[in-house]
């Protein structure tokens, strides 16, 4: 997310930096696809902005071209902070740790990454990987998720910091705990650091980094409506700027409430959104997703508009698609599966009678 410039190449590399470290910010496992190669999709996915172009591009087409990575604040506050970096740095991205984390989006941990990378400025990295790896370095007993253990791990991890190397030191301490330091079943016998490590000389490696005990995590019914007007175009809504999946499209709907059908849900919400009743509903689909922090199975009901116009809230606008045209869209994961599955049935006739 960058704007061409020609103010050298700490700034190209500053402001790559600041899209990769966002896109990678997630799970392992998801890290893994991001960073995998030079046709992986994050590649794809930013290929069409060079340096800082996205502080130009609409927040749609930011949103488009980010669909798949999950996260969707984060590319927001790129956008944003694309933005000002233009308006406000001369298209040069900062190279202060004050003037960087004024930048939305821009933590602690992002501001480190990009000015020790792109910059060779002496501050070190502390993510998920680096806190496992120094909490069972140095055998932390203190609860790795608190304000309190985050600055004696900084601390640590700044006392540990070749200030001339900074950018490789980072990296690699990231990486062994990425690849070597993980989670369950480390490769101590691989790690550079287990004569000096206390977790490892107790056979405790497992027991840190200390973290709370998790909570369950929550289950939500959704019902959506794929709504067809009488020329076979399909309703679709923008949800708020804010907040869970902002700015994306998304077939109208919510959240069951108690006592309540799936059917019922999905008309109740029509009606509350848009001020529309459907007609000759019928079950679409089903399916279930994983959010980072609830799980939802989505009801999908197939109808008619029976009564409208729709009428659009201030902050989330409607339109009418056809179904060729949904691609050129941004959209959540579990709507994306929806479309997959309209996609798959489109020939049958049933789809729009």
């Amino acid at each position: 997310m960058m704007a061409t410039t020609s103010r050298g190449m700490a700034s190209r590399n500053a402001s790559r930096s600041s899209v990769i470290v966002s896109v990678t910010r997630r799970t392992r496992k998801s890290a893994d696809v991001c960073i995998a190669g030079p046709t992986d999709r994050r590649s794809k996915s930013f290929g069409g902005y060079p340096v800082l172009s996205g502080a130009d591009a609409e927040r749609g087409e930011v949103l488009k071209r980010w669909e798949g990575l999950g996260f969707y604040a984060r590319a927001r506050h790129l956008h944003e902070a694309a933005q000002r970096v233009v308006e406000e740095h001369d298209g040069t991205v900062p190279s202060t740790m004050d003037a960087i984390k004024d930048l939305k989006g821009i933590g602690p941990y992002t501001a480190a990454a990009v000015l020790s990378i792109a910059h060779q400025k002496p501050h070190a990295v502390l993510d998920g990987n680096v806190t496992r790896v120094l909490s069972r370095v140095f055998a932390v007993e203190e609860d790795a998720t608190t304000s309190t253990a985050q600055r004696h791990l900084r601390a640590l991890a700044n006392e540990l910091l070749d200030p001339k190397r900074a950018g490789d030191f980072n990296q690699a301490m990231m990486e062994l705990g990425a690849l070597v330091c993980t989670p369950s079943t480390p490769l101590c016998d691989r790690c550079p650091l287990q004569n000096v490590c206390r977790a490892h000389d107790a056979g405790t490696e497992e027991d840190y980094p200390i973290t709370p005990e998790s909570e369950p995590v929550p289950h939500h019914d959704i019902a959506v409506g794929l709504v067809f007007d009488a020329d076979d175009r399909l309703l679709i809504q923008r949800r708020p700027d804010e907040g869970l999946l902002g700015g994306l499209w998304e077939f109208p709907g919510g959240k069951q409430e108690e006592g309540e059908s799936m059917e019922a849900a999905c008309r109740r919400e029509l009606r509350e959104e848009l001020g529309i009743e459907v007609e000759e509903v019928t079950p679409f689909y089903t399916l279930s997703h994983a959010y980072s922090h609830f799980k939802i199975t989505l009801h999908a009901f197939r109808g008619r508009l029976a009564d409208g116009p729709p009428e659009a809230r201030e902050d989330q606008p409607f339109q009418w698609v056809g179904i060729d045209e949904l691609d050129d869209y941004a959209f959540p994961r579990a709507n994306r599966r929806l479309i997959e599955e309209l996609y798959r049935r489109r020939e049958e006739p049933s789809l729009f009678d």
